[in-house]
């Protein structure tokens, strides 16, 4: 169940306020030499196409992760947008989990080591959904990386220390305008309890291209407006 806020929150700000910029210069995914340079190894098992997932922090301590030991939701934590996982998907076939294979060793861990809120969380997407790639542990992990190096998170979120209210459209159009290519039927914007939870991005199974994905976009949050929760 979600938890409730103590207090009224503090005036919202809106996104016009935060004057973001209409272009951010950003690494597209649809530059295929650029992407080619130090890309991990291509999954081997079969599905459609990656969802990356970026967790807002804020909200998932506010709606129940306070309650466990997350560090994202330490006072004085500064976090934002997390990596929660990135996700093998099918469009019209059940999404693979939990495939045969062996965890993440204590080593893996340690390499990824920042690149999830916290390790415990890195073991768990490895074993629900790393597995289901074909990769190993660690060339998952590096996926996972090259993914989260290359999108670009709008300043206006990187550390809000003010409440925001915005549309889910909002959000949205601002992750297009830091990211090229990216349009809306490769997105969605997730909230509950009239918070922003997260936001996702589908990518083609090979990384060089952002995919169509009408399953995920449709599950954009339909509220006119969101609670976008400050950093602690």
């Amino acid at each position: 169940m979600a938890s409730k806020r103590a207090s009224d929150p503090p005036r919202a700000t809106s996104l016009s306020a935060l004057r973001l910029p209409t272009l951010a210069l950003a690494l597209t995914f649809a530059s295929t030499a650029a992407i080619a340079e130090n890309a991990p190894p291509p999954a081997t098992l079969p599905f459609d196409y990656y969802v990356m997932t970026l967790s807002w922090a804020p909200g998932f301590c506010d709606l129940g992760g306070q309650e466990t030991p997350s560090p994202e939701c330490a006072a004085g934590s500064g976090e934002g947008f997390v990596v929660h996982g990135l996700w093998p998907d099918n469009d019209n076939r059940p999404n693979p989990e939990g495939c045969p294979g062996e965890d993440a060793s204590p080593a893996d861990l340690a390499e990824e080591h920042g690149l999830y809120p916290n390790d415990r969380l890195a073991a768990y997407e490895y074993r629900k959904h790393g597995t289901c790639t074909g990769l190993s542990a660690h060339d998952y992990f590096a996926t996972v990386r090259n993914v989260r190096d290359r999108l670009k998170v709008p300043a206006a979120f990187q550390a809000p220390h003010q409440q925001l209210r915005l549309s889910p459209a909002d959000v949205e159009q601002a992750f297009i305008a830091a990211n090229a290519n990216l349009r809306p039927d490769n997105m969605a914007v997730t909230c509950s309890d009239g918070e922003l939870v997260d936001v996702r991005f589908c990518l083609s199974k090979d990384l060089t291209a952002y995919a169509i994905c009408r399953k995920v976009a449709r599950h954009t949050c339909q509220h006119d407006s969101i609670v976008v929760a400050p950093v602690r």
